[in-house]
């Protein structure tokens, strides 16, 4: 009996110890910190897309599979060669910031598995930025609109991003490339614009300042005029008179000065 119960425990304990040394990697796993989990149970409930594994060490049904997915923030750049709105090829060079929404990785998942950028990231981005390439012409998107064309990508792909359950940090235009040509001439024309909106902005601002030297002419003229019809040969003479009283007051010296007229006013002149 002894031997016999011997002999069961220690075929117990080699099943065990094989079990333990071929199923070992997949039984025992470590989730490192920027990292999620999410489990497939082929033989009871399947996909667990609710429950997240989360950072630590975690014993897993060797039946059974643990997917561990990077939810730290990536970035992927993308150049390619998109038609603008008059069908000319303009190069775009973008750059796409993300990461995997972390307790949403079990839907992403079933949809799209571990080659998610691939099979969505890649291709949404690139889907966008033709779409609202197709709306502009080269010289708005490489110059004159160029901040709207790269705010209507970011807001397209972002959409689409959230929609599948990843979380778009950012996305940038890093360059747009046209023909050597085609570049010229838009930077011709943006050279000729800009010295025609200078001479426009010159002309306008002499035309406000004779405008203004008008106005201040008729405004000295109208007071000229108010001037003339308000001063009377008695106004005057009752000025002089008071201006001679007030001379008078002085303590210094004078000498007065009679006008030869009979309209004529005294004039004080001082010796200082």
């Amino acid at each position: 009996m002894d031997f016999n119960f011997k002999k069961s425990y220690l075929i117990i304990a080699a099943i065990v110890v094989f079990v333990l040394l071929f199923f070992g990697s997949s039984m025992f796993v470590t989730i490192q910190p920027g990292e999620r989990g999410v489990i497939f149970r082929p033989f009871t409930s399947g996909l667990d897309k609710d429950n997240i594994y989360i950072p630590g060490f975690h014993i897993v049904a060797p039946w059974n599979t643990l997917f561990v997915y990077d939810v730290k923030e990536q970035q992927r750049e993308e150049t390619m060669d998109v038609l603008d709105k008059n069908g000319l090829s303009v190069n775009v060079d973008v750059s796409v910031r993300f990461n995997p929404t972390y307790d949403k990785i079990g839907y992403l998942h079933e949809i799209f598995g571990k080659r998610y950028i691939d099979q969505l990231i890649t291709p949404e981005v690139r889907s966008s930025v033709r779409q609202v390439a197709g709306r502009y012409t080269a010289e708005e998107i490489y110059s004159t609109k160029r901040s709207e064309v790269e705010s209507s990508i970011i807001e397209e792909t972002e959409k689409v991003l959230n929609k599948n359950n990843i979380d778009m940090k950012a996305l940038l235009i890093r360059s747009i490339n046209l023909p050597d040509k085609i570049k010229q001439a838009i930077e011709k024309k943006l050279e000729e614009e800009q010295a025609f909106l200078t001479y426009q902005y010159t002309l306008q601002t002499a035309e406000q300042e004779a405008e203004k030297k008008r106005i201040e002419a008729e405004a000295i003229a109208r007071y000229n005029r108010i001037i003339d019809a308000s001063l009377t040969m008695n106004i005057l003479k009752q000025r002089g008179i008071e201006a001679t009283l007030e001379l008078s007051k002085s303590p210094n010296s004078k000498v007065v000065v009679i006008g030869s007229t009979k309209e004529g006013l005294p004039l004080i002149l001082g010796n200082n």
